[in-house]
């Protein structure tokens, strides 16, 4: 990942920057906190401009204008953020990264933080500048061949805020959660050679480094756990299979955790049901729950969260090898219950089936959230425009819906029920891992359902979200790092202090 951005806040005053971005409604009037800046024949440009180009304002649009000779500056950015009436529902996160998206790479820039009707808060501020950094993320470590000169310093955009203390205060919080994003997004867009589950692992235990607390299991101690559909799946590989429990204490040790759970298949050929070659080489981004766990872990960390979580992750790879699970199999899970395996491409509910049973029985948590690239059937539900929402619990499914309204990483809760559960009843062990086409996403959520006993839990099905997602204000990579601000709004909003 390459840091393209520079942030700085600081207070309305000497502004000299190369490019003025300002913020206007459908009236198209500049801030009064930016009119001492664009000179007296900013307003005919503006109005001139508008015209020319049919900029009404509206919200997440822009107008780029060179500046008249003697403005101090080169060009004049005009970002709509709508009519007053709407201003409610602005996202501010997307706002930044529409701003990001107009600022060339390079460039220097003032972004004069203020509403035609005055000021914006140091929360909403703080959301401009997380949006900024998200879109300005690029993963092009692996391109020899760059546009860009070789040691080019990031380009520096200035907030000018009226309180730049309180601003930075605002803004800490969403520094470490940018930088869980933007981990997660590396962790995905990673290719296979380079991530394995042992590399994961490795990379997992960094966070050590900010006080969290990293155990590690490898195979021989999964086998003596009784990890036997997690290890199922990794057996046709040469890479060995891994868990790792990630364990952030920021409240008493008296406070029950909340827990998060991540799929980690750091590539999915299907095993000896294997995919067809087409695409496959996406199924690099198999892992994206796993991810976004060891993201969150990181801004939780990072911000000090008042709250003990854990985040748990199996990592493997399913590979084809003569040593590889087959169709008919029956394996054992660490719950007891017996599993008939169907298609060895449905892998990753055996892997979260496993450590959803580890850590509801190890951690005793409030809650259980997992996140899993499960299936292809959530985007023919779904598309790609939200996460599918599997839960136990209309309390926790609430809260994971209104957290996704409030940062963009929507979802939509999906049923669950005895007819589905039944679907997955086998004639030769407790159950099968797959029941087919039909209800394919509900039949995998009703697996996993099998392996959380009465723990509050929820199931979040991100295969459309997670990877390949369509490009947005805040994102322009292949890797998205979906969840983690989703669930650092969920703990924050609930679960601190």
């Amino acid at each position: 990942m390459s840091q393209r951005l520079k942030l700085e806040v600081k207070a309305l005053n000497a502004i000299a920057a190369e490019d003025i971005v300002i913020l206007v409604g459908d009236a198209l009037t500049p801030p009064r906190a930016a009119e001492e800046w664009l000179g007296e024949g900013a307003h005919g440009l503006l109005a001139r401009g508008a015209a020319a180009e049919r900029f009404k304002g509206k919200a997440l649009s822009g107008l780029t204008l060179l500046a008249p000779d003697g403005a101090g500056y080169q060009r004049l950015i005009v970002i709509g953020v709508g009519p007053a009436s709407e201003r409610a529902t602005l996202d501010f996160a997307k706002l930044g990264g529409t701003i990001a998206g107009r600022l060339g790479h390079g460039r220097g820039a003032d972004v004069i933080a203020a509403l035609p009707e005055g000021e914006i808060s140091a929360d909403e501020i703080a959301e401009m500048a997380l949006g900024m950094r998200l879109r300005a993320y690029a993963f092009d470590q692996y391109k020899t061949k760059s546009k860009e000169p070789e040691n080019a310093e990031p380009f520096t955009v200035t907030l000018r805020v009226a309180d730049p203390s309180t601003v930075k205060k605002a803004l800490k919080a969403r520094e470490a959660v940018a930088a869980g994003v933007e981990i997660a997004r590396d962790l995905v867009n990673e290719p296979p050679n380079v991530l394995y589950p042992e590399e994961f692992a490795d990379r997992a235990a960094r966070l050590e480094k900010l006080g969290v607390e990293v155990e590690i299991l490898d195979e021989k101690q999964l086998r003596k756990i009784g990890m036997r559909a997690l290890l199922a799946v990794g057996q046709g590989s040469r890479r060995e299979s891994r868990v790792v429990v990630m364990r952030w204490n920021g409240a008493k040790s008296s406070v029950q955790p909340v827990a998060f759970v991540g799929k980690g298949v750091t590539f999915d050929t299907g095993g000896i049901s294997i995919k067809p070659g087409g695409g496959m080489e996406d199924m690099k981004g198999d892992m994206a729950g796993a991810a976004c766990v060891t993201g969150l872990m990181h801004a939780l960390a990072a911000r000090k969260a008042k709250v003990n979580a854990i985040g748990v992750i199996g990592l493997v790879e399913n590979m084809p090898d003569g040593n590889a699970q087959r169709p008919g199999d029956i394996v054992t899970s660490l719950s007891g219950q017996t599993i008939e395996i169907i298609n060895t491409d449905a892998e990753g509910r055996l892997v979260l089936g496993d450590v959803l049973w580890y850590t509801q029985d190890k951690y005793k948590p409030r809650y259980m959230v997992n996140l899993a690239t499960l299936t292809g059937a959530i985007l023919v539900a779904l598309a790609q425009e939200n996460a599918g929402l599997f839960s136990n619990s209309d309390e926790l499914a609430e809260r994971l819906t209104a957290a996704g309204k409030a940062t963009g990483e929507t979802v939509w809760r999906m049923p669950l029920g005895k007819a589905y559960d039944k679907m997955i009843d086998s004639k030769f062990a407790d159950m099968k891992n797959t029941a087919g086409r039909h209800g394919g996403s509900i039949t995998a959520a009703q697996f996993l359902q099998r392996h959380v006993n009465d723990c509050p839990w929820a199931h979040l099905d991100i295969a459309g979200t997670a990877m390949g997602s369509p490009s947005s204000e805040t994102n322009r990579s292949w890797g998205s790092g979906w969840g983690v601000r989703l669930l650092d709004r969920l703990v924050s909003e609930h679960y601190e202090g």
